[in-house]
């Protein structure tokens, strides 16, 4: 069974939730539109996910934490905000451990009873859009309260692209002042480079020096922002889940929509980028991952209004 939420990239396929959820000893119904699962009480086993899912992953360590005995979740996702749900968890007692590893295992527990404060992961997809925008600008950013090990994956391309970065601890400081190089791009789950960022990274090698090959292995529809950035000058040829980026020297202005989060990003950056005026359409997208992100590059130095029509 698919399910659509979020951005239209594709197929969402919900068959591991469904999976995991009934190896728990829930009964999970179809009909009228809706999805119920039930179960008097849920016992611990060992789950085994198809494929690497993220909301999988998260959905069967949560309904583990009161389950009783022990489960096993075998091929889980390892991404950093994994790791954080099994610490918010772990903090209001429950027992989960390898969370960030291939195996999870979580002792089921009676119950929830620990007050407290939890402070989320900063985000890496946040801080790795400002990455790029300083490395297609030739710019210089100092981005605060980020993890860069989280970013390790991004930094590699952005090394490799010709920019700088500089681990500073807590903080990460990104610089260009030349044309980027050529790349090549392949996305996979963390610690691979993130589908979340390939939007990003495809506007930086939609001006590099040379022809770069992007291949999305996640997603069916990520290249959708493509055809709005060769509308500003860009020469990408994108077909199934591979795109020939031949760099040019410059992108023009114009009006471009953003079909999702992650593209209307990459097409702001585009628009900073771009010589002349670019209006930016459906940044509804945009708003849903990133907060106020058109004062935080005003701030450094961008033209860039948000108009109320």
């Amino acid at each position: 069974m698919v399910c659509q939420v979020g951005c239209n990239l594709g197929a969402r396929p919900i068959d591991q939730h469904i999976k995991g959820f009934e190896a728990l000893g829930a009964k999970v119904d179809f009909g009228q539109g809706k999805i119920s699962a039930k179960a008097k009480k849920l016992v611990g086993t060992s789950i085994y996910m198809d494929v690497v899912s993220v909301g999988a992953t998260i959905n069967v360590m949560l309904a583990s934490v009161l389950a009783e005995g022990t489960t096993t979740i075998d091929n889980a996702a390892k991404e950093p905000h994994i790791v954080d749900v099994a610490n918010f968890l772990n903090t209001m007692g429950a027992d989960i451990r390898g969370a960030g590893t291939d195996v999870i295992k979580i002792n089921g527990v009676n119950e929830l009873k620990h007050e407290g404060y939890y402070s989320i992961v900063p985000d890496q997809i946040e801080a790795g859009t400002f990455m790029a925008a300083a490395v297609a600008t030739k710019g210089d950013i100092l981005i605060k309260n980020c993890i860069p090990e989280h970013l390790d994956c991004i930094t590699a391309k952005i090394l490799e692209i010709g920019g700088h970065v500089e681990d500073l601890g807590d903080s990460i400081r990104v610089w260009n002042n030349k044309r980027p190089n050529k790349a090549n791009i392949k996305t996979l789950p963390y610690p691979g480079f993130p589908t979340d960022m390939q939007p990003q990274i495809g506007v930086v090698l939609s001006i590099a020096d040379g022809t770069s090959i992007i291949n999305e292995s996640i997603w069916e529809s990520r290249f959708q922002y493509t055809n709005e950035l060769n509308n500003m000058g860009a020469h990408i040829t994108a077909q199934g889940k591979t795109a020939v980026v031949e760099g040019v020297k410059e992108l023009s202005g114009a009006p471009v929509y953003a079909s999702d989060l992650r593209a209307g990003a990459a097409l702001l950056i585009a628009g900073i980028v771009a010589k002349g005026t670019t209006e930016l359409y459906n940044i509804n997208h945009i708003d849903r991952g990133y907060e106020q992100i058109e004062e935080k590059f005003r701030k450094l130095g961008a033209n860039i209004l948000r108009v109320n029509e």
